[in-house]
């Protein structure tokens, strides 16, 4: 079943006289559990007309590069091989996403798209509904709750945010069955348009600084088999040793969320079935904190900027942005992990050579970012920098959430003090007291 509150039309254009179905993937790139294309294949059904996918694949896609364009190219072959066995045809193009969808509106009855919430997202597909002929349907299916039904407004915190998700959850835990297709039809619509992921990450024009990563397979297989790997080992230990740098606890599920390679709502439901000890830790991060960036970035337009902070924030890091700093780095030196610290530059160092952070240690590398840079603009606009050009999970709701975070986001005021004014502090011998912090610096190898 897909819940009506999924569902929105993006502009009231009547059905065409079309040859398919076309179902514009942009955000959820998986063959399963997606209520996009079920939603696709259901409508084909009942025309009677075959479904074709689409994907429009822009170098210019903002800070992204070879690293992220490889797990998403890699992730999204496997999803044409998938969806090629229930009849349906995944178009790859190098083409900007909303000006591909026209082009292919142009032979479709109507048209489903998957929902996303950062700015660009949010424009294509307004471009698309307002330059096509047929209907333009938006099917939400990266979030567990519709952001609207969660709440109608940007939550201050958490705090406020889970009591209104939480009233609502249990109408959206609803196992989501697959469709079969009944009128399977030309898979191939363009031989030329046809473009293998090989070819397309040879044409794209990209920055190629930034290597791929080795160590986690991408594609809805590979994210399925790292979730149970994840459920049988780590899920009873979430709770006791998830914010331990040292013992590296978690779910690795965040890259494959990001390119919507794994169902949200799949996940919930496999730990709600687990019934586990860690399984309440990690649905509060998978759905309330999760969610929570989906409604920051969705009502608050300033997400990548200092404007986002709360007024006190705003305030305070104002009054101290004249502060004397004991060190003060350039953006070179933060990025080569030329830092005093050896805790912070593990962090960093992880994140450049693995593509990912650990979660504890993410919030205390964006504090001290703001404490030796020299002013706080500077320091919000070196955090989004890095975080967007070496993470796999950056450049999303969650990436944006985590660094306005580390500035006051979602947090409350806290005891004064140089350079953070009231924002929370963090430091180095908090650190040593809570972790073995250097077997942490030891379990990332590169920086050796």
């Amino acid at each position: 079943m897909i819940e009506n509150t999924r569902i929105k039309r993006l502009n009231q254009n009547s059905i065409q006289d079309g040859e398919f179905i076309l179902y514009w993937m942009q955000a959820s790139q998986r063959p399963n559990y997606n209520h996009a294309l079920e939603y696709a294949i259901e409508l084909a059904n009942r025309y009677e007309h075959p479904v074709v996918v689409f994907v429009g694949i822009t170098d210019r896609y903002p800070d992204a590069n070879l690293r992220s364009y490889s797990f998403m190219v890699d992730g999204l072959s496997e999803a044409q091989k998938s969806l090629l066995n229930r009849g349906i045809g995944l178009r790859l193009e190098v083409i900007s996403p909303e000006v591909g969808a026209v082009e292919y509106a142009k032979k479709a009855c109507l048209v489903v798209v998957d929902r996303g919430y950062l700015r660009h997202q949010r424009e294509w597909r307004t471009y698309v509904a307002d330059h096509i002929r047929c209907p333009l349907i938006q099917v939400e299916t990266d979030v567990i709750v519709p952001v609207e039904v969660s709440s109608p407004k940007e939550e201050y915190t958490a705090g406020t945010f889970r009591p209104k998700i939480n009233r609502v959850l249990d109408e959206y835990l609803v196992p989501l069955e697959p469709t079969s297709l009944e009128h399977t039809g030309p898979t191939i619509l363009d031989e030329k348009s046809n473009q293998t992921p090989a070819c397309i990450l040879k044409e794209l024009n990209i920055a190629r600084t930034v290597p791929p990563i080795e160590w986690l397979e991408p594609g809805f297989d590979a994210a399925l088999k790292q979730f149970e790997y994840f459920l049988e080992n780590d899920l009873d230990s979430f709770e006791e040793l998830r914010n331990d740098p040292a013992e590296n606890n978690l779910s690795h599920m965040s890259p494959y969320l990001h390119f919507g390679q794994i169902s949200p709502l799949y996940m919930a439901l496999r730990v709600i079935d687990a019934e586990s000890p860690g399984g309440p830790s990690f649905l509060e991060e998978l759905i309330v904190r999760r969610e929570l960036s989906m409604n920051f970035v969705y009502y608050n337009e300033h997400y990548d900027s200092l404007e986002c902070l709360p007024s006190w924030a705003q305030s305070t890091l104002s009054s101290h942005a004249t502060d004397e700093r004991e060190y003060i780095y350039s953006v070179e030196e933060f990025e080569k992990a030329q830092t005093h610290d050896p805790y912070w530059n593990a962090a960093q160092m992880e994140m450049v050579h693995l593509g990912k952070m650990h979660g504890y240690m993410r919030m205390y590398w964006g504090k001290k970012i703001l404490e030796w840079s020299s002013s706080p603009q500077e320091a919000y606009q070196i955090a989004i920098y890095l975080n967007n050009k070496y993470e796999l999970d950056g450049r999303d709701p969650n990436g944006y959430t985590g660094v306005a975070w580390c500035f006051g986001k979602h947090d409350r005021a806290w005891k004064e003090r140089p350079i953070y004014g009231k924002v929370r502090y963090m430091n180095a011998r908090g650190l040593e007291r809570k972790f073995d912090i250097e077997r942490y610096v030891q379990r990332v190898p590169t920086i050796h």
